[in-house]
């Protein structure tokens, strides 16, 4: 197993970040979170899972290890898959999941592209006993189900200037899904950074 890889950024996409270790690049599958705090040419490490299928070999990287050990605990479930684990982290932060499956509480999961309110109560019962307890120092500060969403705008703008566009694109694009994310908070559920990234880097697209 690769528990982490470190070096300096190479390249950046909407959803990967290649690392150079020992001159070669290694390509890992990122939430947008997690490629926020990334900047091309700038020393990274990353917590990562190597995920093997017939056909495969994926590496997903990670901003610590307990968001690495809740990505693996989350593919416990059935119906559960890397990518479906890494939109519950990319919407949530580890504590937050922990919250929600202490708490029985639907709302939050179904906060998760992908995931229905059949399949948030069979994954509530199903990982009741698997995520352990909140680890975080301000969980009481935090409330349940709160999201890694809830900086939606700074993790948006963050992740599109580590992509190379300028302080003004960035904040053009932001402007743009402006409405998608609001529509989403209005509906009572988190504004869906990964689904925000992929419309705003469209938005910017169609402007050059």
């Amino acid at each position: 197993m690769i528990a982490f890889i470190s070096g300096p950024v190479a390249a950046l996409a909407p959803a990967t970040a290649v690392i150079e270790v020992g001159g070669i690049g290694m390509a890992v599958q990122c939430a947008p979170g997690t490629l926020a705090g990334l900047r091309i040419g700038q020393e990274a490490k990353l917590a990562t899972s190597l995920v093997v299928r017939e056909d495969s070999l994926t590496l997903y990287g990670f901003a610590d290890d307990d968001e690495r050990q809740v990505f693996e605990l989350l593919q416990t479930a059935s119906g559960v898959g890397p990518r479906l684990a890494q939109a519950m982290l990319a919407t949530h932060s580890p504590d937050a999941l922990r919250i929600a499956v202490a708490t029985g509480d639907e709302k939050a999961l179904t906060a998760v592209s992908g995931i229905g309110k059949k399949g948030a109560q069979k994954l509530l019962l199903e990982l009741k006993d698997r995520l352990g307890e909140p680890v975080g120092a301000h969980i009481g500060q935090q409330g349940i189900g709160t999201a890694v969403s809830n900086s939606w705008r700074d993790q948006l703008q963050a992740a599109l200037i580590g992509l190379g566009y300028a302080t003004r694109e960035a904040d053009e694009a932001v402007t743009a899904v402006t409405p998608q994310a609001e529509a989403a908070l209005a509906e009572g559920g988190q504004a869906p950074v990964p689904q925000l990234l992929r419309a705003a880097l469209q938005t910017l697209n169609r402007a050059r």
